[in-house]
C-alpha cells in the first residue's frame, strides 16, 4: 500500500536539506530512501498521493530485455532485490513474430546473447487460440509480474523511517541559488537545501527551467492500456506477450482478464494523461488479429506519460553547467523495474561514495548529464 502524508516531519524556516526531491513517484521515493541514511532530505510532490501519474499507472511488469540492452544492467541488477523482498510473481515472457518477422527474431536474440535467458519457443504451446500466422517465439522465462505498489511503498516506508521530510500538494514554483545554496518556494512555503534532485518524471525539464538549469531534452510519451474482460478464462500462469516489432503486449490479469496496450508512444506536454478512443480501437483491432479469443467487456482504460532523454537512456548525475543541480530523470517505461539499482547508484554518485555492491560493476558515467555535452 502507498503511504500518503502530508508531512514525515515539521519543516522550520530555518531548517537546510541537503537534497530537495522534486517528486515523490518511483524515482523520487526510492532515490530519498537511499539518500536518507547519509543526508537530510526534503521530498516535495505536487500531487495529493505520491505515484499518482507513471508510477500508478505502470504495466506491472520485470523485464531484463525491457528498455534495451544498455537498459539490461539496471535490470538485471534489480531483479534479485525485488524477488528477496516478495514483489516478484513470474509467468514469463514471449516475445512473437510472423514468417517476416524472422530478422527480427534473431536480431533481438542477438543482441541479448550472454545477458539474458533467451530460448526460441513454440508459440502455440503458450497461447491458446493463437492465429496460425504467429509461428516464431523467443521466451523470457525470467519475466516477472512486479508488485509495484508494493515497491513503491516499500521506498516511502524506508524514507519515513529514515527522518526524510515529505511534503504533498506543493508543486515546485520557482528555485534560486545563492552562497548558502537553494531557496525554493513551493505550495506557497519556501524551503532551503544544498542540492536540488530533479526526479520529476514528465516534469524533469519544466523542473529544470524553474530552477534556472538548461533542460536536457526529456520528453513525455503518452502510453494507453485497456483491461478487457473475454468469454472464456485464460490457462492459468500465460506468459506476458510482446510482438516482436513492438506493435501490442498483453498480460493476463487472472481469471479472464487481460491488460492489453498498442505500445504506442506519442508525444506528450506533461499533464494528467487519458486514453483516446483512437489507440483504444488501435489497440484491440492489434489483439483480435492475433488470438481468436472473443471480448465480453472493456471494463478499463488509462494512460500514463513515459518520459525519455533523446537517446532514450536514464539521466542520473550533476548537471554539468550547475553542479547543485541533480538529475534523476528519463526513466521511460522503465523506471519501476529498475528502481532498486538506480537509486543506488544514483545515490552513490550525489554523495560521491563507492557504490552499493548491488551496482559496482555498472558503469555511471553511461548515464551522466556530461553525455550531452
Amino acid at each position: 500500500m502507498v503511504i500518503t502524508l502530508t508531512a514525515y516531519q515539521k519543516v522550520t524556516k530555518t531548517m537546510i536539506f541537503d537534497f530537495a526531491i522534486i517528486g515523490a513517484g518511483i524515482a523520487g521515493a526510492s532515490l530519498a530512501a537511499e539518500l536518507s541514511p547519509h543526508a537530510k532530505v526534503l521530498l516535495l510532490e505536487m500531487e495529493h498521493n505520491p505515484g499518482w501519474h507513471a508510477t500508478g499507472r505502470s504495466a506491472a511488469f520485470w523485464s531484463e530485455t525491457y528498455g534495451g540492452p544498455a537498459v539490461t544492467p539496471l535490470n538485471t541488477a534489480s531483479g534479485p532485490w525485488l524477488k528477496d523482498h516478495g514483489f516478484l510473481s513470474g509467468h514469463g515472457e514471449l516475445h512473437i513474430g510472423r514468417a517476416e518477422d524472422a530478422s527480427a527474431i534473431d536480431a533481438f536474440l542477438a543482441r541479448y546473447a550472454g545477458k539474458v535467458e533467451l530460448h526460441r519457443e513454440d508459440p502455440t504451446a503458450h497461447i491458446p487460440g493463437l492465429k496460425p500466422e504467429w509461428t516464431l517465439a523467443i521466451s523470457e522465462p525470467t519475466c516477472a509480474d512486479i508488485d509495484v505498489a508494493g515497491v513503491h511503498g516499500h521506498y516511502l516506508g524506508l524514507a519515513r523511517k529514515n527522518g526524510v521530510t515529505m511534503v504533498t500538494k506543493a508543486e515546485l514554483d520557482t528555485a534560486t541559488l545563492g552562497p548558502n545554496g537553494w531557496s525554493l518556494s513551493a505550495g506557497g512555503v519556501t524551503y532551503h537545501a544544498k542540492v536540488i534532485a530533479n526526479a520529476a518524471g514528465a516534469w524533469a525539464d519544466p523542473v529544470a527551467e524553474r530552477c534556472g538549469v538548461k533542460p536536457l531534452g526529456v520528453t513525455p510519451y503518452r502510453r494507453s492500456m485497456v483491461q478487457l474482460r473475454m468469454r472464456e478464462p485464460l490457462p492459468p500462469n500465460m506468459p506476458v506477450v510482446f510482438d516482436i516489432n513492438n506493435n501490442f503486449y498483453f498480460k493476463s490479469e487472472g481469471g479472464d482478464r487481460i491488460w492489453l496496450s498498442p505500445h504506442d508512444e506519442i508525444e506528450s506536454p506533461p499533464c494528467d494523461a487519458a486514453p483516446e478512443e483512437l489507440d483504444i480501437a488501435i489497440a484491440i483491432d492489434r489483439f483480435e488479429h492475433v488470438v481468436d479469443w472473443k471480448i465480453a467487456a472493456l471494463e478499463r482504460r488509462w494512460a500514463g506519460l513515459r518520459s525519455f532523454a533523446p537517446d532514450r537512456l536514464p539521466i542520473y548525475g550533476s548537471d554539468v553547467r550547475q553542479p547543485a543541480f541533480f538529475w534523476f530523470a528519463g526513466q521511460g517505461g522503465f523506471g519501476i523495474q529498475t528502481a532498486p539499482a538506480a537509486a543506488k547508484l544514483g545515490a552513490s554518485v550525489a554523495l560521491g561514495m563507492a557504490p552499493d555492491p548491488l551496482v559496482a560493476g555498472i558503469d555511471p558515467q553511461v548515464f551522466a548529464p556530461s553525455r550531452f555535452g
